[in-house]
């Protein structure tokens, strides 16, 4: 302290000889230290105020290191062995038609392409539920084919990601393949749609494992660990990526060592892969097939930007184009594809939404950004926006302003039409569309029937057909029957 300042000498220093002491020195540090606890303060209130919405509490991120496993090599983990058990059970498959093969669909838009007449209003009670089976924590979705419904659950008690295998008449368990890996709870455990053709079904297990399987049998094929064998780092909330089947190969977003790869169903064998120059990392997003100009390719959202790759054989993995000018740290929707070389891209958390158009000239694709949308236009957190019949339908997020979880309809230059209104809101739950109809499933469980028009909303229905908590799944629509799950139960509800 300056000798220069004697005004106050009351506090001895360690020797016993005074020491001064000007309290107006202190006055700014003073000041500063109020002003910073009252700003701490109103940060920790506003933080939980929007940490909680409609009693579901706002997902944090978790580290690598403190989500509960070991990423480093050498460890007993190393030792997992993919598909390593199998039993059969008594469920037959059924012989209904109508299927649901993949993530949004057969056809990647989530719109039920059959013509099968659904309810315009149900019974007092709902619509009938035709079966129900229990599920470990999660919010995998299933799908559905050959009269087989596919679900990833994850068994708490064996430590175990499982491919199940139900019938679609009652729900009875075909076959299930299983493989010990330790997951801690991150807002439920598994959280993949599968992937089935009439030869093999695909999954990624939480902790980034992929799987392939005779469809029928369940016998395994092969089995790939992208984090160990690729390099991939394990997404915050775990795997949210959907794997999909082209052909008789698998399309994965691996953003480790490889950007994308296709591997082939039959034997593993890696067909193709695109070189991840830039680094780019694994989203919660799914990689998305289109055709632009002619050009059948994939497209994916990773975190660092999004590309779009070649997906014929000539040129498989070759890099058409790529922006960096959508990239955030968490991407869960997946692209949609307009026509016209048009991609609408959407993201929660604050992000927005975008368009962006891929133009061709002499062979060689370039994109550019159209528009961007804010938050309280246009955002979605988990799902995938639909595009239908010329219009973007889907449920804003909790932070979009007044329109805050509300249904919502959108051209595609960015107006939006119609907004259900203020006592109409829903939460992160997942939609589909089916038979001219949308339907819509709340955290809760309550399903909201209304029609599928430009026009203006119109609630057809509601009914609660799940008594859980976090219904996130997407859904699956096949012969009429709507497959449903909440946190910990799937129902098949008859909708005919």
């Amino acid at each position: 302290m300056s000798e220069n300042n004697h005004e106050h000498k009351d506090t001895p220093d360690h020797d016993g000889d005074p020491v001064s002491f000007d309290i107006k020195e202190y006055i700014p540090v003073f000041v500063v230290f109020v002003v910073g606890v009252v700003t701490a303060s109103l940060i920790l209130a506003w933080w939980y105020r929007s940490s909680v919405v409609n009693g579901i509490e706002r997902r944090l991120a978790l580290s690598s290191e403190k989500s509960g496993f070991v990423l480093s090599s050498g460890t007993k983990e190393d030792s997992i062995k993919i598909g390593e058990f199998f039993k059969k059970f008594s469920g037959v498959p059924s012989k209904q038609t109508g299927s649901w093969p993949l993530f949004r669909g057969v056809n990647s838009d989530n719109i039920v392409p059959e013509p099968v007449k659904l309810a315009d209003k149900w019974p007092t009670n709902g619509p009938a539920v035709i079966w129900s089976v229990d599920l470990g924590e999660g919010y995998a979705g299933p799908v559905v084919l050959n009269g087989c419904v596919y679900v990833l659950d994850y068994d708490n008690q064996a430590d175990a990601d499982a491919l199940r295998c139900f019938s679609m008449d009652d729900g009875k368990e075909i076959w299930r393949r299983w493989y010990h890996v330790h997951i801690k709870r991150n807002h439920g455990m598994s959280r993949t749609v599968p992937a089935v053709t009439e030869r093999y079904a695909v999954t990624i297990g939480p902790r980034c494992h992929v799987m392939c399987v005779d469809a029928k049998s369940g016998d395994l094929k092969w089995g790939i660990d992208l984090e160990r064998e690729w390099g991939t780092a394990v997404p915050m909330w775990y795997t949210g990526q959907c794997p999909l089947i082209d052909g008789d190969q698998v399309v994965l977003g691996v953003g480790g060592a490889e950007l994308l790869m296709g591997v082939d169903c039959e034997t593993g064998k890696i067909l193709w892969k695109t070189p991840n120059t830039k680094k780019w990392q694994m989203s919660h997003s799914s990689v998305m097939p289109m055709t632009i100009s002619g050009k059948k390719m994939y497209v994916y959202c990773a975190i660092g930007g999004m590309v779009g790759v070649s997906a014929e054989k000539a040129d498989a993995g070759k890099v058409l184009w790529e922006t960096g000018e959508w990239n955030h740290q968490v991407v869960a929707p997946a692209p949609v594809h307009l026509g016209d070389g048009r991609i609408f891209v959407t993201a929660g958390y604050g992000e927005g939404s975008a368009m962006f158009k891929v133009d061709q000239a002499q062979g060689a694709y370039s994109v550019r950004l159209l528009y961007k949308l804010d938050k309280k236009i246009f955002a979605c957190e988990q799902h995938t926006p639909i595009f239908y019949k010329g219009y973007l339908y889907s449920v804003l997020p909790a932070d979009a302003g007044a329109g805050k979880r509300q249904a919502v309809c959108m051209n595609p230059d960015g107006k939006v039409v119609w907004l259900s209104g203020s006592s109409e809101r829903f939460g992160l739950g997942p939609f589909i569309m089916g038979d001219e109809k949308m339907f819509i499933l709340e955290d809760n469980g309550l399903l909201t029937m209304i029609k599928a028009s430009s026009q203006g909303y119109v609630k057809l229905d509601q009914a609660k057909v799940l008594a859980g908590k976090e219904a996130w799944a997407p859904m699956a629509l096949a012969n009429g029957r709507l497959l449903v799950r909440d946190y910990g139960q799937m129902k098949c509800l008859d909708m005919r």
